[in-house]
């Protein structure tokens, strides 16, 4: 399985062994973890929920792994998003790239990650000294998305679906 949208936490070696195992061309491994963090936007946080449209966000990030395998000589990929109540320094997301060479996959997991973050349909609410808050969980990153060259978020949606 390629990507997995959850609410149970994930374990980095476990998953980092699943992506290398029977693949002898493997030369390298780059992963990335987001966590939680207690701030945002100048606000504490003391929690964060989130929530996704099943069917549509896998699909979505179905095609951001079909374009980074285009664009890069990767040997596989594994992608989790957790959803639901999270905490902070909570495990939000993993995104892990194999491939033959190191620099290969630290792009692959840099795109990954730059368009899991600026194109996938993930909605969160904000648990703040000022009360909860729902927000779009995708961020603005006009640098991001034009170094890869990537379409706003809207775009990438209705292909995805």
């Amino acid at each position: 399985m390629t990507v997995s949208i959850q609410a149970a936490d994930f374990d980095l070696s476990t998953e980092i062994a699943a992506l290398r195992a029977g693949n002898p061309g493997v030369g390298a491994v780059a992963s990335f973890v987001g966590c939680v963090r207690d701030r945002n936007d100048g606000s504490g946080v003391s929690a964060m929920e989130l929530e996704h449209y099943p069917g549509m966000t896998e699909k979505s990030i179905d095609a951001m792994i079909d374009a980074a395998r285009q664009r890069f000589d990767i040997r596989g990929v594994r992608v989790i998003h957790r959803v639901g109540l999270l905490k902070p320094q909570d495990q939000i997301v993993l995104v892990a790239v194999s491939s033959a060479h190191r620099g290969t996959a630290f792009q692959a997991c840099e795109f990954l990650i730059d368009y899991l973050k600026t194109q996938a349909p993930f909605w969160k609410k904000e648990t703040t000294p000022e009360g909860a808050r729902w927000v779009d969980a995708r961020v603005s990153d006009e640098q991001a998305m034009a170094r890869w060259e990537l379409s706003p978020a809207g775009a990438v949606l209705e292909r995805a679906v």
